[in-house]
């Protein structure tokens, strides 16, 4: 990613910043975390489990993109053949998954792109190169900020596993402390 430093360091999906308890004493005494040791840690581990659910959400973003982008180059390559193509061509196109029919192409000016969701449509070879060259950079980018926000989202939970044990030993050296006093 290029840009500044902070920019950097941010989230692109919005993922909440984790904040690292360097004193846990003073943490301890902010208002929020009065109600004592067992609900501010109940807190914490909620917030970790949002950022592993966050995780499970890009990780799947990102492989859906990882297969987007093969696809859209292979649709490119066959665009540039069509462009090329200037007499009858036999070919073999993929019908369903390992099942492929044999057909005889002529050359032509226009090319049909499923969108999804159940739409095809009609494109000159330009429009339709055109087109996928648009979603390949959009997916490209767009895999280049999940990635991003897995690197930070890995930091996030890592820093709340962090301040979950130094919470807990702070209770438990406390606890300690009042043992020995008593």
């Amino acid at each position: 990613m290029e840009g500044d430093g902070a920019e950097n360091s941010k989230s692109f999906s919005g993922i909440p910043e984790a904040v690292f308890v360097d004193n846990v004493d003073e943490f301890m005494s902010l208002p929020e975390n009065t109600e004592g040791v067992d609900k501010v840690l109940r807190r914490l581990d909620e917030q970790h489990g949002k950022y592993k659910f966050m995780e499970y959400t890009l990780n799947t973003k990102r492989r859906r993109l990882r297969q987007q982008i093969p696809d859209l180059a292979r649709s490119l390559d066959m665009i540039e053949k069509l462009n090329a193509q200037k007499e009858d061509m036999d070919t073999q196109f993929l019908l369903s998954d390992q099942v492929f029919v044999k057909a005889n192409l002529k050359p032509t000016k226009t090319v049909y792109l499923w969108l999804g969701a159940n739409v095809m449509l009609e494109y000159s070879l330009e429009d339709a190169e055109n087109l996928l060259r648009t979603n390949m950079a959009t997916a490209k980018k767009n895999l280049s900020c999940v990635e991003h926000d897995l690197d930070f989202l890995r930091d996030q939970w890592t820093t709340t596993e962090v301040n979950m044990a130094r919470v807990y030993n702070w209770d438990v050296k406390r606890r300690q402390a009042a043992k020995a006093s008593s």
